[in-house]
């Protein structure tokens, strides 16, 4: 339903052009990255600070309009997708490094600050943010829906990373959660509550991260194996040995092959581990040569070194690029992408279960993972309109989600929940669920916080 005349007039006043009813704007932030959809919102916002935010979100209470927040646009389960209407707003103008604070490790950012355009400022200091996604998605967002990505391994997800927020609630209320300490027993931990959210209770309007030092020595490269099993276990042995990771990545044939058409590399097409090594000079090596011998005795093979920052660089680009690649196996699809996340001595089962699962279905579904935490990934493509195979991709990843919870793994271990995996959360936490919808309805008593995700109904 259209935006109350009353509430338009409000948002006007307040925001000037940074208020849209244009149907461009609207398309614009009614998309998602995969088979998702929904109408676009009846109108769109770009606020520039938290005061603004906090008036919107009280003209918007007023009025019940929902608000959906919105950064890159990157999320995979239609987290940002207006599926009740009311408003988009979009936070990425809030874009500014408040205050870094390389004594205590710190950093204070906005919401629509993006973890390369915080690293790019962070270079002189000597400390870097390490979460990496892949996408070069917004913190405020990375925040919302608890991200990770290939660096978790060694230096955690978000959930690990995020000290403090300052977060509007749905009446308007500015709250701060957290503090700039190390650590605290005072009351409930909020930030933790805020982390993984959704935008379902309240918009993130300002974080403060913590930052790590960068390494003085790195060392990375790309290994083929015969078998998706032998691939895996190595990493389980590795990961049981010890042997200290920043990053061990997993792709199959399928994505071996997207990568060589894209990218005009000459990768065996058959399964790979990418890993990454940061520490002393020293320490990097003796790491590299152990992995390497261990590597070795799961068959691996045509070590691939990237001596280079710019071979690095290369590399990451590469297994970043993973999405994009996968799509183009299959000119005009779109895909069903889901992850899980399992404990690590089931993964090698887990990854091998999805294989065969997709193989029975007849799909097309790619698989990559940051399997150092036992987080996989598959990208089921489909063609827009064929019913036959997006049941068939849809049944792949509920029984990716079912095998996962049964061995005491969740239904998501990054991706989040959104729309797309609303239907399993009652699975993964039973009666917990009335806790969440109970916290849900005391900050949002009136659904107007990002309605339709995450929460399954409760009657």
């Amino acid at each position: 339903m259209p935006i109350p005349v009353p509430a338009a007039d409000e948002l006007a006043r307040l925001l000037g052009a940074r208020f849209s009813l244009a149907q461009a704007d609207r398309e614009l932030h009614g998309g998602s990255e995969t088979y998702h959809s929904a109408p676009p919102p009846e109108a769109v916002v770009w606020p520039v600070s938290t005061e603004e935010v906090s008036a919107i979100m009280r003209i918007c209470h007023q009025h019940r309009i929902p608000v959906i927040g919105w950064g890159t646009g990157t999320s995979l389960e239609g987290h940002a997708l207006a599926l009740h209407g009311g408003i988009v707003m979009d936070l990425m103008k809030m874009d500014r490094v408040l205050d870094i604070r390389a004594g205590d490790l710190q950093v204070s950012v906005q919401p629509g600050v993006t973890r390369e355009a915080l690293n790019t400022e962070l270079r002189a200091t000597g400390l870097f943010f390490p979460v990496d996604p892949g996408a070069n998605a917004s913190l405020g967002g990375m925040a919302a829906t608890r991200a990770s990505g290939t660096a978790a391994v060694r230096y955690g997800t978000m959930r690990d990373n995020v000290l403090a927020l300052e977060v509007v609630l749905a009446d308007g209320t500015v709250i701060r959660t957290g503090t700039r300490a190390a650590k605290s027993s005072a009351g409930l931990d909020l930030t933790a509550l805020f982390v993984g959210s959704e935008g379902t209770l309240g918009i993130i309007t300002e974080l403060t991260l913590r930052l790590h030092g960068q390494p003085e020595e790195v060392a990375a490269a790309v290994c083929a194996f015969g078998t998706l099993e032998e691939a895996v276990e190595c990493v389980t042995a590795t990961i049981q040995m010890g042997i200290p990771m920043a990053r061990i990545e997993f792709v199959d044939g399928d994505a071996a092959r997207a990568f060589n058409l894209q990218n005009g590399t000459s990768l065996h097409e058959g399964p790979h581990l990418m890993v990454e090594f940061h520490g002393s000079p020293a320490s990097v090596k003796d790491d590299a040569s152990k992995f390497g011998e261990l590597a070795a005795d799961f068959g691996g093979q045509g070590f691939d070194w990237a001596t280079t920052p710019a071979e690095r660089a290369a590399l990451w680009r590469m297994r970043h690029g993973a999405y994009r690649a996968c799509l183009a196996l299959r000119p005009g699809a779109t895909a069903v992408v889901t992850d899980v996340c399992v404990p690590m001595s089931h993964l090698a089962a887990a990854v091998a279960a999805a294989a065969e699962d997709i193989s029975s279905e007849g799909l097309l579904g790619p698989m990559v993972g940051h399997v150092g935490d036992g987080n996989f990934h598959s990208q089921l493509l489909v063609m827009p309109g064929n019913a036959e195979e997006l049941a068939a991709a849809k049944r792949v990843a509920t029984r990716m989600a079912e095998r996962a919870l049964a061995v005491g793994g969740t239904i998501t271990g990054e991706h989040g929940v959104g729309v797309g995996k609303r239907p399993l959360m009652r699975a993964q936490h039973g009666a917990a669920i009335g806790v969440m919808a109970a916290i849900k309805a005391a900050l949002d008593p009136d659904n107007i916080m990002n309605p339709g995700k995450m929460i399954p109904e409760t009657n």
